[in-house]
């Protein structure tokens, strides 16, 4: 008997399996005309059928053989007439013809893999307390929009039963699900996070992809969706509670003294800044005044020296003592005085001099100058050039007969290697060591 009976089509008019919805997750077939569960052929697949899977949509067969539940699927995009040569679900069922003209008996079920589900979601007011402050807990609500797929079908089906899915329920589910998840995730954010609880609403986007990785995985291991994003739109604080204005007394409290504290730190470096400037400035001033400051010390030290001597002619009452034997001339003494005051007055004009000269000249207090640069010639042996040489060296090497006045040499700036004779700087250098001998006879 075929399984497929044309001159007996029980049921009457061909029918065309397909879903049509505009918007819909999970869809169960049912005839054209009819609503769902009334009249007996929306289980029955009849003869000459056409099946329509659209592209991002998948068909479920659900039917039993063997007192066993079978599910078969056919991934959109597909369009064929119902045939065993084709179908691969008829082609593999055996003992199920249609006996007596009775159509194959399956439920069919269209998935729709392309739909984006949004649900939005509110966690009414719960406490949330501040990691510094344990005593005061703050009622706080959140507000945000959960957006999610059916990504792996056969999953799905292994956590919902699809004979009884309803999306309004299914929807309800999620959106409790992501409630208890996202109050979990708020609550702790403060003490895991070191967020102080009156700034969490500045730190909305931070929680936010918190919730959203840590939701991701619930929900897929959960309901067998996949989450394609999460936006929390708000983080409210009740500012009105008492929990709140306890809070904000305390940490006000604590913002007083951590400014008090920054001042006065402020102040302190503002002191140790001002007080450095003037030293900084007290020794710039000694560094350019170095010449008048040695010279007032010389002039203090040559002042005091020739008073010291001056009182080497007076006697221990004060008188004046010009001689050695009382006859009031001291030779000694005035040469000394003399002869002292001429070296301090010497130091004076020196020094004076030294820095008047150095009035219109630039600082040059730990300048080195740079060494005068020293002439090197580069000389000719056995056809190879070997040095270079200072004009001293080349002296020696003249002494020792190495160098004649024959021999090339070259130095940086001559454009080819010359005889030693024909360099005038090294040419005086053999006439300095051309010593004439002695005469025999003065």
């Amino acid at each position: 008997m075929s399984i497929f009976n044309r001159k007996n089509k029980t049921g009457g008019f061909m029918d065309e399996i397909r879903c049509d919805e505009k918007s819909y997750l999970i869809w169960k077939w049912h005839p054209s005309g009819k609503e769902l569960g009334e009249g007996n052929r929306e289980n029955a697949i009849r003869y000459g059928s056409s099946l329509r899977v659209k592209d991002g949509e998948v068909a479920v067969f659900v039917y039993k053989q063997k007192d066993e539940t079978m599910q078969e699927f056919i991934e959109g995009p597909y369009d064929e007439i119902i045939k065993t040569n084709n179908f691969p679900i008829l082609a593999s069922i055996v003992g199920l013809a249609y006996e007596g003209g009775t159509p194959f008996q399956a439920e069919i079920y269209f998935i729709n893999l392309a739909r984006i589900i949004q649900v939005k979601f509110g966690v009414p007011f719960f406490d949330v307390y501040d990691p510094r402050f344990m005593d005061f807990g703050v009622p706080t609500a959140v507000r945000g929009t959960i957006s999610f797929k059916i990504n792996d079908y056969r999953e799905f089906i292994k956590l919902h039963r699809l004979n009884t899915f309803n999306l309004d329920d299914f929807q309800r589910e999620i959106r409790d699900a992501v409630c208890r998840y996202v109050k979990d995730i708020v609550a702790n954010a403060p003490a895991q996070n070191n967020i102080p609880l009156v700034q969490i609403e500045t730190k909305t986007s931070q929680i936010n992809d918190v919730v959203e990785l840590h939701i991701e995985e619930r929900l897929n291991e959960d309901f067998g969706v996949t989450v394609s994003g999460v936006d929390i739109s708000a983080i409210e604080l009740d500012k009105s509670s008492d929990g709140f204005k306890q809070l904000m007394s305390v940490t006000k409290d604590i913002d007083i003294v951590k400014v008090q504290a920054q001042t006065e730190d402020y102040v302190e470096r503002l002191r140790i800044q001002r007080e450095e400037g003037q030293y900084a400035q007290h020794k710039q001033t000694q560094t350019a005044n170095i010449g008048a400051f040695q010279v007032e010390k010389q002039a203090e030290v040559g002042v005091a020296g020739a008073e010291a001597l001056g009182q080497m002619g007076t006697n221990e009452a004060g008188d004046i003592n010009l001689g050695d034997n009382g006859d009031g001339f001291n030779m000694a003494a005035m040469m000394a005085s003399m002869a002292v005051g001429g070296a301090v007055g010497q130091n004076i004009a020196g020094s004076i001099s030294n820095m008047m000269s150095g009035i219109n000249q630039p600082n040059q207090i730990g300048i080195t100058p740079p060494p005068l640069p020293t002439v090197m010639y580069y000389v000719a042996v056995n056809g190879e050039a070997t040095g270079p040489f200072d004009l001293n060296t080349l002296s020696q090497m003249i002494v020792q007969g190495t160098l004649t006045k024959d021999t090339l040499v070259w130095k940086q700036g001559m454009d080819n290697w010359d005889r030693a004779g024909n360099i005038i700087e090294i040419l005086s250098l053999f006439n300095v060591n051309n010593v004439p001998p002695l005469p025999e006879k003065f």
